[in-house]
Protein backbone atom coordinates (compact mmCIF):
# COMPACT_ATOMS: atom_id res chain seq x y z
CA UNK A 1 0.00 0.00 0.00
CA UNK A 2 2.61 2.46 0.78
CA UNK A 3 4.06 1.70 -2.65
CA UNK A 4 1.08 2.93 -4.46
CA UNK A 5 1.06 6.03 -2.19
CA UNK A 6 4.68 6.84 -3.23
CA UNK A 7 3.78 6.42 -7.03
CA UNK A 8 0.52 8.26 -6.57
CA UNK A 9 2.57 11.54 -4.84
CA UNK A 10 5.26 11.43 -7.58
CA UNK A 11 2.42 11.79 -10.17
CA UNK A 12 0.90 14.24 -8.28
CA UNK A 13 4.30 16.19 -8.46
CA UNK A 14 3.83 15.71 -12.23
CA UNK A 15 0.54 16.80 -12.40
CA UNK A 16 1.68 19.60 -10.63
CA UNK A 17 3.96 20.53 -13.35
CA UNK A 18 2.12 20.19 -15.87
CA UNK A 19 -0.12 23.27 -15.36
CA UNK A 20 1.01 24.85 -18.51
CA UNK A 21 0.65 28.62 -16.49
CA UNK A 22 1.81 30.40 -20.14
CA UNK A 23 0.00 28.58 -22.33
CA UNK A 24 -3.40 28.98 -20.55
CA UNK A 25 -2.56 32.62 -19.42
CA UNK A 26 -2.53 33.52 -23.16
CA UNK A 27 -5.19 31.38 -24.10
CA UNK A 28 -7.42 32.63 -21.84
CA UNK A 29 -7.10 36.11 -21.40
CA UNK A 30 -5.58 36.79 -24.27
CA UNK A 31 -6.66 34.50 -27.31
CA UNK A 32 -3.04 33.51 -28.03
CA UNK A 33 -0.27 30.36 -27.41
CA UNK A 34 2.55 31.85 -26.49
CA UNK A 35 4.33 29.04 -27.91
CA UNK A 36 3.37 30.25 -31.42
CA UNK A 37 5.51 33.57 -30.60
CA UNK A 38 8.59 34.90 -29.75
CA UNK A 39 11.16 31.90 -29.00
CA UNK A 40 8.41 29.76 -28.97
CA UNK A 41 8.81 28.67 -25.16
CA UNK A 42 6.03 28.16 -23.19
CA UNK A 43 8.10 30.06 -20.11
CA UNK A 44 7.80 33.42 -18.21
CA UNK A 45 10.17 35.07 -20.36
CA UNK A 46 9.01 34.68 -23.27
CA UNK A 47 5.69 35.25 -22.10
CA UNK A 48 7.17 38.69 -20.76
CA UNK A 49 8.17 38.79 -24.47
CA UNK A 50 4.48 37.88 -26.12
CA UNK A 51 1.85 38.97 -23.38
CA UNK A 52 3.97 41.77 -21.28
CA UNK A 53 5.57 42.24 -17.65
CA UNK A 54 2.69 41.52 -16.10
CA UNK A 55 1.57 38.29 -17.81
CA UNK A 56 4.57 37.28 -17.44
CA UNK A 57 5.48 37.85 -13.94
CA UNK A 58 2.62 36.14 -13.14
CA UNK A 59 3.54 33.10 -14.82
CA UNK A 60 7.09 33.23 -13.11
CA UNK A 61 5.13 33.23 -9.99
CA UNK A 62 2.82 30.35 -10.59
CA UNK A 63 5.73 28.38 -11.96
CA UNK A 64 8.24 28.70 -9.11
CA UNK A 65 5.21 27.77 -6.62
CA UNK A 66 4.89 24.58 -8.92
CA UNK A 67 7.80 22.86 -8.01
CA UNK A 68 8.21 24.52 -4.40
CA UNK A 69 4.36 22.80 -4.03
CA UNK A 70 5.88 19.63 -5.28
CA UNK A 71 9.10 19.31 -3.14
CA UNK A 72 6.68 20.24 -0.19
CA UNK A 73 4.03 17.37 -0.82
CA UNK A 74 6.01 14.51 1.13
CA UNK A 75 5.07 17.02 4.33
CA UNK A 76 1.94 15.25 4.03
CA UNK A 77 2.66 11.85 4.61
CA UNK A 78 5.00 9.86 7.25
CA UNK A 79 7.00 8.11 4.64
CA UNK A 80 9.93 9.39 6.00
CA UNK A 81 11.70 11.37 9.08
CA UNK A 82 12.11 15.01 7.50
CA UNK A 83 15.53 16.34 7.39
CA UNK A 84 16.82 12.52 7.08
CA UNK A 85 18.36 11.21 3.76
CA UNK A 86 15.64 9.28 2.56
CA UNK A 87 13.32 12.12 3.05
CA UNK A 88 15.76 14.11 0.46
CA UNK A 89 16.15 11.66 -1.71
CA UNK A 90 12.45 11.16 -1.94
CA UNK A 91 11.88 15.06 -2.26
CA UNK A 92 14.04 14.96 -5.07
CA UNK A 93 12.24 12.50 -7.07
CA UNK A 94 9.01 14.74 -6.09
CA UNK A 95 11.01 18.14 -7.99
CA UNK A 96 12.14 15.76 -11.42
CA UNK A 97 8.55 14.33 -11.74
CA UNK A 98 7.22 18.40 -11.35
CA UNK A 99 10.34 19.01 -13.74
CA UNK A 100 9.16 16.64 -16.00
CA UNK A 101 5.74 17.81 -15.75
CA UNK A 102 6.62 21.74 -17.01
CA UNK A 103 9.19 20.49 -19.87
CA UNK A 104 6.35 17.41 -21.18
CA UNK A 105 2.94 18.69 -19.86
CA UNK A 106 -0.07 16.25 -20.00
CA UNK A 107 -2.47 19.58 -20.24
CA UNK A 108 -0.68 20.98 -23.08
CA UNK A 109 0.38 18.26 -25.75
CA UNK A 110 3.08 18.06 -23.98
CA UNK A 111 5.58 20.77 -25.10
CA UNK A 112 6.14 23.03 -22.09
CA UNK A 113 8.81 25.41 -21.10
CA UNK A 114 12.69 24.99 -20.22
CA UNK A 115 11.77 24.31 -16.49
CA UNK A 116 14.28 27.13 -15.03
CA UNK A 117 10.96 28.81 -12.93
CA UNK A 118 9.92 25.32 -11.57
CA UNK A 119 13.26 24.57 -10.69
CA UNK A 120 13.69 27.13 -9.05
CA UNK A 121 10.87 26.37 -6.54
CA UNK A 122 12.19 22.61 -6.21
CA UNK A 123 15.75 24.36 -5.15
CA UNK A 124 14.15 26.58 -2.80
CA UNK A 125 12.10 23.81 -0.97
CA UNK A 126 15.71 22.05 -0.52
CA UNK A 127 17.68 24.66 0.18
CA UNK A 128 16.09 28.12 0.55
CA UNK A 129 20.10 29.90 1.26
CA UNK A 130 21.63 28.18 -1.44
CA UNK A 131 18.75 29.09 -3.55
CA UNK A 132 18.45 33.15 -2.92
CA UNK A 133 22.44 33.26 -3.69
CA UNK A 134 22.50 31.48 -6.75
CA UNK A 135 19.21 33.92 -7.73
CA UNK A 136 21.43 36.89 -6.58
CA UNK A 137 24.27 35.42 -8.99
CA UNK A 138 21.07 35.02 -11.78
CA UNK A 139 20.34 38.76 -11.51
CA UNK A 140 23.84 40.57 -11.30
CA UNK A 141 24.11 37.89 -14.53
CA UNK A 142 20.60 39.49 -16.30
CA UNK A 143 21.94 43.23 -15.40
CA UNK A 144 25.60 42.80 -16.70
CA UNK A 145 24.58 40.72 -19.88
CA UNK A 146 20.88 41.32 -20.95
CA UNK A 147 20.64 37.74 -21.83
CA UNK A 148 18.45 35.49 -19.39
CA UNK A 149 18.89 32.46 -21.53
CA UNK A 150 23.04 32.90 -20.39
CA UNK A 151 22.21 34.07 -16.28
CA UNK A 152 19.96 30.63 -16.11
CA UNK A 153 22.82 28.86 -17.26
CA UNK A 154 25.45 30.65 -15.05
CA UNK A 155 22.93 30.22 -12.06
CA UNK A 156 22.28 26.54 -13.14
CA UNK A 157 26.37 25.83 -12.72
CA UNK A 158 26.96 27.96 -9.91
CA UNK A 159 23.98 26.20 -7.39
CA UNK A 160 26.07 22.63 -6.87
CA UNK A 161 29.36 24.84 -6.20
CA UNK A 162 27.29 26.81 -3.66
CA UNK A 163 26.25 23.95 -1.93
CA UNK A 164 29.70 22.55 -2.05
CA UNK A 165 31.87 25.50 -1.17
CA UNK A 166 29.65 27.60 0.74
CA UNK A 167 26.96 24.83 2.84
CA UNK A 168 29.61 22.05 2.69
CA UNK A 169 26.60 19.98 1.76
CA UNK A 170 27.51 16.25 2.27
CA UNK A 171 24.62 14.65 0.99
CA UNK A 172 25.11 12.99 -2.33
CA UNK A 173 22.35 12.72 -3.81
CA UNK A 174 21.21 16.60 -3.23
CA UNK A 175 24.89 17.21 -4.73
CA UNK A 176 24.37 14.74 -8.25
CA UNK A 177 20.85 16.35 -8.62
CA UNK A 178 22.53 19.90 -8.23
CA UNK A 179 25.59 18.83 -10.98
CA UNK A 180 22.38 17.12 -13.30
CA UNK A 181 20.52 20.39 -13.09
CA UNK A 182 23.28 22.11 -14.77
CA UNK A 183 23.71 19.52 -16.98
CA UNK A 184 19.84 19.80 -17.68
CA UNK A 185 20.03 23.74 -18.53
CA UNK A 186 22.48 23.13 -21.23
CA UNK A 187 20.37 20.16 -22.95
CA UNK A 188 17.35 22.40 -22.45
CA UNK A 189 18.95 25.73 -23.94
CA UNK A 190 20.69 24.17 -27.11
CA UNK A 191 18.91 26.48 -29.15
CA UNK A 192 19.46 29.63 -27.11
CA UNK A 193 23.55 28.29 -27.16
CA UNK A 194 23.12 28.29 -31.06
CA UNK A 195 21.72 31.67 -31.32
CA UNK A 196 24.38 33.48 -28.35
CA UNK A 197 27.04 31.72 -30.11
CA UNK A 198 25.62 33.43 -33.89
CA UNK A 199 24.68 36.84 -32.09
CA UNK A 200 21.14 36.51 -32.74
CA UNK A 201 19.72 35.73 -28.93
CA UNK A 202 17.21 38.23 -27.59
CA UNK A 203 18.25 40.36 -25.04
CA UNK A 204 15.83 41.06 -22.07
CA UNK A 205 14.02 44.59 -22.01
CA UNK A 206 11.53 45.96 -19.82
CA UNK A 207 10.48 47.94 -22.62
CA UNK A 208 9.25 45.30 -25.03
CA UNK A 209 5.75 45.18 -23.34
CA UNK A 210 2.66 43.61 -24.74
CA UNK A 211 2.72 43.22 -28.24
CA UNK A 212 2.91 40.09 -30.12
CA UNK A 213 5.96 39.19 -31.80
CA UNK A 214 5.04 36.70 -34.76
CA UNK A 215 8.70 35.72 -35.74
CA UNK A 216 10.41 33.08 -33.75
CA UNK A 217 13.74 34.73 -33.30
Amino acid sequence: METILKIAIIFAAYLLGSIPTSVWVGKIFYGVDVRDHGSGNAGATNTIRVLGLLPGIFVFIVDVLKGYLAVRLLYLTDFYIPKTGMFINFQLFLGIAALLGHIFPIFAQFRGGKGVAVLSGVVFALHPYATLIVFGIWTVSVIITKYVSLSSMIAGFSFPLVLIFIYRTSNPSLIIFAFALAILMLFTHQKNIERLIKGEESKFSLKKKGKINQQKK
